[in-house]
C-alpha cells in the first residue's frame, strides 16, 4: 500500500513539472538531437536570407527565401502525414536526412564556388523544403512513443521550447560564421547537424512502431481519411482558423527581417543574426513562462496576449530605426510567437486521436506553413510596391481581424478523452459472407433503428445529429436519418462506408468521449432492447445481379 501511494506521488510531481518529460532517456536524446539538427537548420536560413540580399535587390526575392523553405511543407504536409500514420517512421527519417545532409553540402559547394544564383538557391531551398514537409508530421507524432499521456503537453511544450533554444543559439551562430567565414560555411555546418538526428534515430528502434495496428491503409485512402477527420472535428477546424489568422499577419516579420536588418537598420550579417537571437531569447523565456502564465490565463486567453504583442511588434518595426530598440522589439516578438504556436499546437494535439495523429498535425501543419508562405510572398510584394514600413502597418491591421476572430470563435478548452472505447460489439457474419469479405469489399450500409417518444424528438434529433461527426469523421462518407411514416417516434439513422476493411477500422476509432456522446443519443430510445444495427453490402461483382443496386444482408445485432 505505501509503494502505491510512493508511486502516485512520485507520478503527480513528474505530471506536475513542466521538465518531466526529460526524466525519459528516449525523449532527451531525440529532443537534443531534435535541437542539433534545427540550430543547423537555422544557420542555412540566416545565411539563404543574408545571402539573397546580395544576389538580388529585389524584396520579393529575399520573401523568396521563406516562401520556398515552406511552401513544400504547405503542399506536402497531409501526404507526408498520411505516411506517418502508415510506414516504418523510422526509416523513413533516416534516408531523408540523409537527403537534406546532401542538399546543404551541394548548397555550400555551389556557394563556395561562386556558382550560387537566385534560382538556384531557391530551388536548392525547395528541395530541403520537401525534406521538412516529409519529416515534421513524422516527427510531431511520436510524442505518444516518448512520453506519458500525462506529460504529452509538456513534452509539447518543450519540443517548441527547442525549437527557440535553436532560433536562440543557430543564428548567432550563423551570423559570426557568414561574417568571418562566408555563407559556404554555414551550409556545410547545417549538412553536418543531420548527423546527430541520422545517429538517435540509429539508436532509437522505438520509431518503427506504427501508429495504428489495423490494416495499413493506401496513401489515397489515407490522405482521404485524414481530410475527413478535419472536415468533421469542430475542435480541430477551430483551432486551424485560430492558427492560420495569426500566421498571415505575423509572418510580415519573418519574411521582411534581412531587408529591415539591412536597408532600414544599415547592419550587416552579425546584426541580423543578434536579431534573430533575441526573437529565440525572447522565446525561450516565454516558453519557460508558460506554465506558469497558464495557471492564470486560459489557452484562450495566452493567444489572445499573443495576438496582441504580434500587432505592436510590427507596428515598432514600422516606426522604430534605432538598432538596440529594434533588437528590444524582436525579443517581444520571440515571446509572442512562442506563445501563440505552442498554444495552438498543444491544442491540436489533444485533439487528435493516435490512429489519425501524424495526418491532422500535417492539416495543422499545411495552415501553418501554407498561412505563412502566403503571407511571405503578399508582404514581400507589397514592400515593393511601396514601403517596408507600409507592408508591416498593413500586416498591423490584419492583426486586428486576427483579434476579432479571437472573439468570433475561442479556442477548445479542455482535453476530450480519446483513448479507443471498443465497444462497439463486432457484427454477426454468415461463414459465406465472412469468405467474401476477405475480398475488402464495399461500400458498406449501416442502420441503427430507435424508437423514440415523439415529445423528445427535437431533442433526441439534437443529440444524433451532434453525433454524426463521429460518423464521418471515423469513416462514414454519408449520414442520413429518416422517420417512419407509419409509426411516430421510429427513426433509422444510417450511414455509408467504402469499404468492410474501413468500418473495422471504425470500429477501433471510435474513442471514449465519442461512447458518451452515442450514450447521450441512445437515452432517448425507449425500446425493450439496445437500438438495432444491420450491416448490408454491395453484392459481390461476379455475383448474378451484383452491383450497387442490390444490398446483401450480412448479418445484425443489438449496439
Amino acid at each position: 500500500m505505501t509503494d502505491t501511494v510512493a508511486s502516485s506521488s512520485v507520478a503527480s510531481a513528474k505530471q506536475a513539472s513542466p521538465w518531466a518529460p526529460f526524466t525519459s532517456r528516449v525523449f532527451a536524446v531525440i529532443w537534443t538531437a531534435s535541437l542539433v539538427g534545427n540550430i543547423g537548420t537555422w544557420m542555412r536560413d540566416v545565411g539563404a536570407g543574408w545571402l539573397m540580399t546580395s544576389l538580388s535587390a529585389s524584396s520579393t526575392a529575399v520573401a523568396m527565401v521563406q516562401v520556398a523553405t515552406m511552401l513544400p511543407i504547405f503542399l506536402l504536409s497531409l501526404p507526408a502525414g498520411a505516411l506517418a500514420d502508415s510506414v516504418d517512421r523510422r526509416r523513413l527519417l533516416l534516408g531523408v536526412n540523409l537527403l537534406l545532409a546532401a542538399v546543404a553540402s551541394g548548397m555550400g559547394l555551389a556557394t563556395q564556388l561562386g556558382a550560387m544564383t537566385p534560382g538556384l538557391l531557391i530551388g536548392a531551398l525547395l528541395l530541403a523544403g520537401v525534406g521538412t514537409a516529409l519529416t515534421m508530421p513524422v516527427l510531431q507524432s511520436l510524442s505518444p512513443l516518448l512520453v506519458d499521456r500525462s506529460q504529452l503537453r509538456s513534452a509539447v511544450a518543450l519540443n517548441s521550447m527547442g525549437l527557440n533554444v535553436s532560433r536562440a543559439i543557430g543564428p548567432a551562430i550563423g551570423g559570426a560564421i557568414t561574417a568571418s567565414l562566408g555563407v559556404a560555411f554555414n551550409f556545410y555546418a547545417d549538412a553536418f547537424t543531420y548527423l546527430a538526428v541520422i545517429a538517435a534515430f540509429w539508436w532509437w528502434k522505438g520509431a518503427s512502431v506504427r501508429a495504428s495496428t489495423d490494416t495499413p491503409e493506401q496513401l489515397g485512402s489515407a490522405m482521404r481519411a485524414g481530410l475527413r477527420f478535419a472536415l468533421h472535428a469542430p475542435a480541430l477546424q477551430r483551432t486551424l482558423l485560430r492558427a492560420g489568422s495569426f500566421f498571415l499577419f505575423a509572418s510580415a516579420y519573418w519574411a521582411l527581417l534581412p531587408i529591415i536588418a539591412r536597408r532600414e537598420l544599415g547592419g550587416g550579417p552579425t546584426y541580423y543574426g543578434i536579431l534573430l537571437t533575441c526573437v529565440g531569447i525572447g522565446a525561450v523565456a516565454a516558453a519557460i513562462g508558460l506554465p506558469t502564465l497558464r495557471k492564470r490565463l486560459s489557452a484562450e486567453g495566452t493567444m489572445r496576449l499573443g495576438l496582441v504583442a504580434s500587432i505592436l511588434v510590427l507596428a515598432a518595426l514600422a516606426t522604430v530605426r534605432n538598432q538596440a530598440a529594434v533588437a528590444g522589439v524582436m525579443g517581444v516578438a520571440g515571446a509572442a510567437w512562442i506563445s501563440v504556436l505552442t498554444t495552438a499546437n498543444v491544442t491540436a494535439q489533444t485533439n487528435l486521436p493516435n490512429w489519425v495523429r501524424g495526418r491532422g498535425l500535417a492539416v495543422y501543419l499545411t495552415v501553418f506553413y501554407g498561412a505563412m508562405a502566403l503571407g511571405s510572398l503578399l508582404w514581400g510584394r507589397l514592400a515593393d510596391g511601396s514601403s517596408v514600413p507600409v507592408a508591416l502597418w498593413c500586416a498591423a491591421a490584419l492583426g486586428g481581424v486576427a483579434l476579432l476572430v479571437a472573439w468570433w470563435k475561442p479556442l477548445p478548452e479542455g482535453e476530450p478523452d480519446l483513448t479507443p472505447s471498443m465497444h462497439w460489439p463486432e457484427p454477426a457474419l454468415s461463414p459465406a459472407m465472412a469468405t467474401s469479405l476477405g475480398e475488402d469489399r464495399g461500400p458498406v450500409l449501416i442502420t441503427l433503428e430507435y424508437q423514440v417518444v415523439p415529445e423528445s424528438s427535437r431533442e433526441f434529433l439534437a443529440a444524433l445529429r451532434q453525433f454524426s461527426h463521429e460518423r464521418l469523421r471515423d469513416g462514414a462518407y454519408q449520414w442520413g436519418v429518416f422517420e417512419d411514416v407509419a409509426t411516430p417516434g421510429r427513426y433509422i439513422e444510417s450511414f455509408l462506408v467504402p469499404s468492410w476493411q474501413e468500418h473495422e477500422r471504425q470500429h477501433h476509432r471510435v474513442s471514449r468521449a465519442d461512447a458518451d456522446l452515442q450514450a447521450q443519443v441512445q437515452r432517448f430510445h425507449v425500446g425493450t432492447q439496445a437500438p438495432r444495427v444491420q450491416h448490408f453490402i454491395a453484392p459481390h461483382p461476379a455475383a448474378p445481379g451484383g452491383g450497387w443496386r442490390n444490398a446483401a444482408a450480412n448479418g445484425d445485432h443489438h449496439a
